[in-house]
């Protein structure tokens, strides 16, 4: 499993908007150029990210874009089932109709990936924009440059 490049723009998006004071507007342009997504991509983004409620546009003189709600209320959850949809790991979770082998009730192997789908959108609620704005992890040690 990947994340799409979609939400990764996404993700840099809403982590821009989170390092504006609260009320403040930036353009899709100084987002774009700022965070290096293709404008016309982020343009896309940031309707689906509004259409979520993640995000609210301005227009006008002094329009823009901003959070609406405040970084610690955004998780990265939110953020990529606002571009891709739910999250799932494998077909048959998110389509029991199409699996092939017994169904997920049965198998063994999609309860195994059940439980780590479990798991992997548990860690991605559990991450929101205040922590990442305040580089710590969970459990309030520094993360590592990479």
């Amino acid at each position: 499993m990947r994340i799409t490049q979609e939400a990764d723009y996404a993700l840099r998006a809403i982590y821009y908007l989170s390092t504006l004071e609260e009320g403040t507007k930036a353009s899709a342009n100084v987002i774009a150029r700022s965070q290096n997504i293709p404008l016309r991509f982020l343009l896309k983004l940031l309707q689906k990210l509004r259409n979520a409620g993640l995000v609210e546009s301005y227009m006008g003189v002094n329009g823009g874009y901003a959070l609406s709600r405040k970084p610690k209320d955004i998780s990265f959850l939110d953020v990529i089932e606002a571009i891709d949809g739910p999250v799932y790991i494998n077909r048959c979770l998110y389509d029991p109709e199409s699996c092939n082998n017994l169904g997920v009730e049965k198998c063994s192997i999609h309860k195994a990936l059940h439980q780590i789908q479990e798991n992997l959108k548990k860690d991605l609620s559990s991450i929101n924009f205040q922590q990442v704005l305040d580089d710590t992890e969970l459990d309030g040690t520094e993360y590592e440059e990479v």
